[in-house]
């Protein structure tokens, strides 16, 4: 049996439990000679004990808060919702649907807004232009200037997917916008996401839309299902970028239109990445649950490789969005009460305003770039 009163390592030997200057509540008289010296010298300086401690707890006071704040950096520096598996979307979007502090300020459309030069110019995404353009708003137009640029107007579809739709924004904006004439299908891996999308749907009265749960690299629809096929910010979510549009050009009826807005980082094949874009992409990787980006030409590759698709366009729209990303941070600084209401998500949503001024940074200096894809299948 082991002795449980000899030292657990040979190095704690028995002399240490005899040494005085080990004993508890001991000061050893080294020690005590140099505190005694310590405080003469202060005295001699007119500093009295009431002052020595003032100092001491100010001193500690300032260890403490650097502490603090380094051990606040380094946590918020490193990402904490990385992309596991198929099941990890779902999860954080029923979270964050559950929160509905993104619903309060982001809206119904959870993606980025439009915002043209006019507005830009009065500070849109600034502290004190906040009010140049609303950042609700700013979401429908960017859902109209998107359905323009695929050429909705042209030919009003019948049948459209909303791919990767959230609560659902887009979805029941389209179905007003194209009228009981359209059917709007909005499809989500979240299940809570579903459920908030078709309690909005009739609490708005839009009946010609609905919603489903499914995984958008493997859908239920049979091939030529749609006549436009949308998806909005939800490529970057996927884990395989080959598969996705393929799922969507199968989907998609012949004479169809598809389009894509997307979240890319710029084409790394001319000039690859340096050390530091490295580490800021695998950042925005893993705070929000995206597997990887790729280029917006290389979406257009993905595109054009399906051997189905003609008229392929694609364009960036990163000044046209930018002003997004610090207008969300803006809308939490001019009214911060919700956040601060829900104890259990205000360090989430730190984390997520530290991402969010990541992403105009990224944006800003060329790494990522807001990719816009579009296409027509061919006909038989």
């Amino acid at each position: 049996m082991t002795d449980l009163a000899s030292p657990a390592l040979p190095s704690h030997g028995a002399a240490r439990a005899t040494s005085a200057n080990f004993e508890v509540g001991v000061m050893s008289a080294p020690i005590e000679a140099s505190v005694a010296a310590t405080r003469a010298a202060l005295a001699a300086k007119g500093y009295g004990d009431s002052e020595l401690f003032a100092v001491a707890r100010a001193a500690a006071a300032g260890l403490a808060l650097a502490f603090a704040y380094t051990a606040a950096k380094k946590d918020l520096d490193t990402p904490g919702r990385p992309w596991m598996d198929d099941t990890t979307v779902g999860r954080e979007y029923d979270a964050w649907t559950e929160e509905m502090i993104l619903e309060y300020y982001w809206g119904e459309h959870i993606h980025l807004g439009y915002y043209n030069d006019e507005v830009m110019r009065k500070g849109a995404g600034t502290l004190l232009g906040h009010k140049a353009k609303d950042f609700v708003e700013a979401k429908l137009d960017f859902v109209e200037e998107m359905a323009v640029w695929a050429g909705c107007g042209e030919n009003t579809p019948r049948t459209v997917l909303d791919v990767g739709c959230g609560i659902g924004g887009a979805s029941r904006h389209l179905a007003k916008g194209f009228g009981v004439g359209t059917d709007v299908t909005g499809i989500t891996l979240s299940p809570k996401q579903v459920q908030r999308a078709t309690d909005l749907a009739a609490q708005q009265g839009i009946p010609n839309v609905n919603f489903r749960v499914m995984n958008a690299l493997a859908m239920e629809f049979p091939d030529n299902s749609f006549d436009l096929v949308w998806a909005c910010e939800s490529g970057e979510h996927m884990p395989d970028k080959a598969r996705y549009v393929q799922e969507m050009v199968r989907v998609l009826k012949p004479g169809g239109t598809l389009v894509i807005a997307t979240w890319c980082q710029r084409d790394d094949r001319a000039a690859p990445f340096s050390d530091t874009e490295k580490v800021n992409l695998d950042y925005l990787y893993k705070e929000w649950a995206h597997p990887y980006f790729i280029s917006i030409d290389a979406y257009a590759e993905l595109v054009d490789g399906t051997g189905k698709m003609q008229g392929i366009g694609t364009d960036d729209w990163t000044t046209q969005t930018i002003a997004s990303w610090r207008a969300s941070v803006w809308a939490g600084v001019w009214d911060p009460l919700p956040v601060f209401s829900k104890p259990k998500v205000w360090y989430k949503t730190v984390r997520d305003i530290v991402c969010l001024e990541r992403m105009h940074r990224a944006f800003d200096n060329g790494l990522m770039q807001y990719g816009m894809i579009k296409a027509t299948k061919a006909s038989r």
